[in-house]
């Protein structure tokens, strides 16, 4: 009887391949289904970034914005709100398949939570700057950059150079305590504004970390990571910019049309634009005050700078909000 000698190398080859292709034995079957890997972002090079804010801290390089956006880009969140505060995120990792329930409300089963039906979105952060048509893409990446821009320049005004310099606040006495008992504050960390969209209070960092890692305690262990870190800061503003949070759109949703005002929007004069985002971003300062505020006419200076810097325009901007009501 004649028989063929496997080393054990080509053992393990044989089975994998048996694996991912499906193999069946008997009734039963293992299929292993693997995500492709994020697509390459390349809506904008090394060379339009660096053009962009040739002021910019060293420590916001390119490859860190660059490496941000890949990671975070297989990450997806199925977020379930029950009653109006109770909360689910089920989180996905797309490289994987894998979906690990990153935070359940302990009222979650209650009676009183379930008797309202359950409000669901899925938060797709892989949807940044590449879910509409090219031009649209291009409008949003603009419109994120000059929010970024204005929440970290320090320098001239009017000069549309000077993003990207401040990696914190410029006040870090500051605590940013809030009372949560979902994301509460761990002693001695302080959680003033730190990173591209300056993120602020435990709640943000909480919130931001389950969506981020899949664990609140990175951030609110440790919130120096999000200035120590290029990477984690970029995704840090990412998240602020995808995720919703009620009564708050996201503001990508704003800037790909995918967000509808609904009658208290419009009793409020909030409509689809740049303007909005800044509602979105800082509205209770800039918002509501007329349209000579110098803060907001400084995020619509950089809109519209990085517009013409990345070949597109928004001739319809509602660019202002200076008539918007602040949420």
């Amino acid at each position: 009887m004649s028989y063929v000698q496997f080393s054990s190398r080509s053992i393990f080859s044989l089975v994998m391949i048996l694996l991912l292709s499906g193999f069946k034995c008997g009734n039963t079957s293992t299929t292993v289904s693997l995500a492709p890997p994020p697509a390459e972002f390349n809506l904008i090079t090394e060379k339009q970034f660096n053009e962009l804010f040739p002021e910019r801290n060293p420590f916001y390089t390119y490859a860190a914005f660059i490496k941000s956006v890949k990671e975070l880009s297989a990450i997806k969140v199925k977020v379930t709100r029950r009653s109006t505060y109770i909360y689910q995120f089920m989180r996905t990792d797309k490289r994987t398949n894998k979906t690990t329930m990153v935070r359940q409300d302990p009222d979650w089963n209650e009676t009183w939570a379930t008797e309202k039906p359950d409000t669901t979105y899925t938060i797709d952060y892989g949807a940044f700057c590449t879910e509409a048509d090219a031009e649209t893409n291009k409008r949003e990446l603009a419109a994120f950059f000059a929010n970024i821009a204005h929440e970290t320049r320090h320098g001239r005004n009017g000069t549309y150079t000077d993003g990207l310099m401040l990696t914190k606040e410029g006040d870090t006495t500051q605590n940013y305590y809030n009372a949560s008992d979902e994301y509460p504050p761990v002693k001695s960390k302080k959680y003033y504004g730190r990173g591209p969209m300056q993120l602020s209070y435990n709640g943000n960092y909480g919130y931001a970390s389950d969506l981020i890692f899949g664990d609140d305690k990175v951030l609110l262990n440790d919130p120096d990571l999000v200035e120590r870190d290029a990477v984690v800061a970029f995704k840090a503003a990412i998240y602020f910019w995808m995720t919703p949070q009620k009564p708050k759109p996201s503001a990508h949703d704003v800037m790909i049309g995918k967000w509808r005002p609904q009658a208290h929007d419009t009793a409020g004069k909030r409509a689809a634009g740049f303007g909005m985002t800044i509602n979105i971003v800082n509205g209770a300062l800039e918002c509501g005050k007329g349209d000579g505020l110098p803060n907001m006419q400084d995020r619509i200076g950089f809109y519209q700078h990085f517009l013409k810097q990345l070949g597109v325009s928004d001739p319809n901007c509602a660019c202002s909000c200076g008539g918007m009501k602040a949420y």
